[in-house]
C-alpha cells in the first residue's frame, strides 16, 4: 500500500525587493487613475434584510476592485469594512453619483505593497483619510492586473 503524497513545499524565489518596479507600480496607477471610472453598484441583500453595497472600479471595461459603499452613511467605507445597513433603500443613481464625486476626489497613496503568491504590487487608492481600494499592478510595474472575479461579477449584473 502507497503512502500518502509528498507535500510539495515552496521555495523561496529568490529575488529581492524591487524599488525600481515599486516605484514604476505606483506611477503607472497614478498615470491610469483618470481613465479609471465607476461601474454599476451591485448591491446584495442578505437573509436579514441587511444590505451591502459594492462599487466596482473599472478601466476599459475591466474590474480592478471593488469599493465597499455605506447605504446608511451614503459613503464609501474603508477597505476591509464592508458596509451594511437595515432597512435602507438603495437608490444606484444616487450611489453612482457619489462614487463618482468620491473617484474625483481619490489619490493614489505614494507607496506599494508586493503580494508574493500573485506576484503583483498593490497600490492602495484613498479618499479623504480612508483607504478605499487596492489596485493590483504586474510584478515589473508597468500594467494593471484585472480583478477577473469581479468582472464576471460585474458583466453577469450588467446582462
Amino acid at each position: 500500500m502507497a503512502g500518502p503524497p509528498p507535500v510539495r513545499v515552496p521555495r523561496p524565489r529568490g529575488r529581492g525587493v524591487d524599488l525600481d518596479s515599486a516605484r514604476r507600480a505606483v506611477e503607472t496607477v497614478k498615470a491610469a487613475l483618470e481613465y479609471i471610472v465607476v461601474g454599476p453598484p451591485i448591491v446584495h441583500r442578505g437573509p436579514a434584510g441587511d444590505v451591502h453595497v459594492d462599487v466596482p472600479l473599472m478601466y476599459h471595461d475591466f474590474a480592478l476592485d471593488r469599493v465597499h459603499f455605506d447605504p446608511a452613511m451614503n459613503c464609501p467605507s474603508p477597505k476591509g469594512r464592508p458596509g451594511r445597513a437595515w432597512d435602507v433603500e438603495v437608490d444606484v443613481g444616487v450611489v453612482r453619483k457619489v462614487m463618482e464625486g468620491v473617484l474625483r476626489e481619490a489619490r493614489v497613496i505614494d507607496a506599494a505593497e508586493f503580494r508574493e503568491p500573485e506576484d503583483a504590487w498593490v497600490v492602495p487608492l484613498a479618499w479623504k483619510h480612508i483607504i478605499i481600494a487596492h489596485i493590483r499592478v504586474s510584478s515589473d510595474g508597468r500594467e494593471l492586473v484585472p480583478d477577473y472575479g469581479l468582472t464576471d461579477e460585474v458583466r453577469r449584473h450588467v446582462l
